[in-house]
């Protein structure tokens, strides 16, 4: 027997022994005064006060324990903070402090007693009873090393979160981001807005959807790749500002960049335009990086990122002409210079082309943040010309850290031209699809119908507002306030490849 299964085999025999003398090792309830944190706070305004110490009841995991004979100190954590107990054969009695002396490390307990410090100014609750909530079967990873192992923390994130500290950290800083982000709406009279997860067609973006099956209606449905057609439809009804919180779902590779299923939050607003988009998003950024940070500049890993607006803009294809040495207009060119720069042509669009030679050559310099600006129109079919008429788009990316953080248009709302772009992508869809089948792959059997929303085209045809699009990947803005270079990290649970078993 491996020291682990002993330890579960013992504690086994200690819950049967507290079921044979009449106690319960599982209470069901279990009043406390306060939170640990909330405790300590209110001892220490007392004190400047000059008032009594209090007495508190106080609940959470027995994470240490020191001494011996008649006499223990030990600490307790409940996820806000930890205090400092003891407890005494004379303040327990002989009984009760047996059973204290019985518990495990990692048991949840109550404790009940007056409030004070040591000699040495420690906050201590000097018990006067201390009791067994829930009864930890396995022991927790080991005090000095905690659990290291990278897969195995993703795994079993409830284990990382109670052995790294700087972990429970990273996650109750992406819940005040996400705050501060309604928060910031909210005020300027955006309305928070729930649109479907699961839909008809894949509409929003380019990407692999997840395909699922409605059995009551005998219907394939997609989960979501993108919000941006249903919130569009919002537009039109007359909801003037919105945003979303929304989980998309791509069927796409997994990296440290990239999950599965990721956090986006998308935003419109009527009247509005890229210039405005570029305003909010500094706004948005820099104001996280001050309250998070206390400071617009921010260093992740190597690389120093400043946050303080305004953000200098970049055009996307004079980046890759000055780093390829390449023309991006000659198709012939790029394919002829990719493989030299590691990228594979085969199969490849110009659009698709010019993408690869980004990723590979432009982006992973960028510290940022910057806005990209100036796309070709073809990458972006939901977007407006720009007003400079020259074939490309009125849009933006920020890229930060190597990696684009957010999106934005200046929405297309000519219902004629947008169901021309849309129909226009579908038959290159088509297109490629063939292809690939002539090169003996086996790509989904999909037709027009399946990549046309035409109940969108159907909802611009009543006229949707000039507005202004932005979505802004929330998981990877987590990372770069958290100083974290791999997505997982900021990801409570990432999808992982399910456990072989022994």
């Amino acid at each position: 027997m491996d020291a682990d299964n002993e330890q579960v085999a013992q504690r086994m025999d200690k819950i049967a022994r507290l079921r044979a003398e009449g106690a319960e090792p599982y209470a069901p309830k279990w009043e406390r005064t306060a939170s640990i944190a909330e405790i300590r706070a209110a001892f220490e305004a007392a004190e400047g006060r000059g008032d009594e110490p209090a007495s508190v009841r106080a609940a959470g995991r027995l994470m240490a324990r020191r001494g011996h004979g008649k006499s223990t100190f030990f600490d307790v954590h409940d996820g806000s903070a930890k205090i400092q107990c003891n407890a005494t054969l004379d303040s327990l009695g002989e009984k009760p402090y047996s059973a204290f002396r019985d518990l495990d490390i990692g048991d949840i307990i109550g404790v009940s007693g007056r409030l004070g410090r040591t000699r040495t100014g420690e906050i201590t609750v000097w018990a006067s009873s201390v009791e067994l909530l829930s009864k930890s079967l396995r022991p927790l990873p080991e005090k000095f090393h905690g659990l290291k192992d990278v897969e195995l923390r993703h795994r079993m994130r409830y284990l990382d979160l109670l052995s790294n500290p700087e972990v429970s950290e990273i996650f109750r800083s992406r819940s005040r981001i996400v705050s501060r982000i309604r928060r910031l709406l909210e005020d300027k009279g955006f309305l928070e807005v729930e649109t479907p997860m699961m839909q008809t067609i894949p509409g929003g973006a380019a990407a692999r959807p997840f395909v699922t099956r409605h059995n009551a209606l005998g219907l394939d449905l997609y989960l979501r790749v993108a919000p941006e057609l249903f919130l569009k439809r919002l537009l039109v009804g007359g909801f003037d500002k919105i945003f979303e919180m929304n989980r998309n779902f791509r069927n796409e590779g997994i990296s440290h960049r990239h999950n599965p299923e990721f956090t986006m939050l998308e935003l419109y607003q009527a009247y509005a335009d890229l210039r405005d988009m570029m305003a909010l998003t500094e706004e948005i950024f820099s104001s996280l990086a001050l309250e998070l940070r206390s400071g617009c500049q921010i260093e992740l890993g190597d690389r120093k990122l400043n946050f303080t607006p305004p953000w200098p803009r970049v055009s996307f294809l004079d980046a890759i002409r000055e780093a390829s040495g390449v023309d991006p207009s000659n198709e012939d060119e790029l394919r002829a210079r990719a493989r030299g720069f590691g990228i594979d042509e085969k199969g490849r669009t110009r659009v698709a082309l010019l993408d690869d030679y980004w990723s590979a050559l432009v982006e992973p310099a960028i510290d940022g943040p910057v806005f990209v600006v100036k796309h070709p129109l073809e990458m972006s079919p939901l977007c407006r010309a720009h007003p400079d008429n020259d074939g490309t788009a009125d849009r933006f990316e920020v890229v930060a850290a190597g990696m684009e953080v957010a999106n934005a248009y200046s929405e297309l709302s000519d219902p004629v031209e947008q169901r021309s772009r849309l129909e226009a992508q579908a038959e290159a869809h088509i297109r490629a699809r063939h292809e690939a089948i002539a090169r003996g792959e086996q790509p989904p059997d999909v037709t027009s119908d399946d990549l046309v929303d035409r109940d969108f085209l159907t909802a611009l045809e009543y006229a949707m507002p000039p507005s202004g699009g932005l979505g802004i990947g929330i998981d990877r803005l987590v990372m770069l306030l958290t100083g974290q270079t791999n997505v997982r990290e900021v990801i409570l649970f990432p999808l992982l490849r399910p456990q072989a078993e022994e």
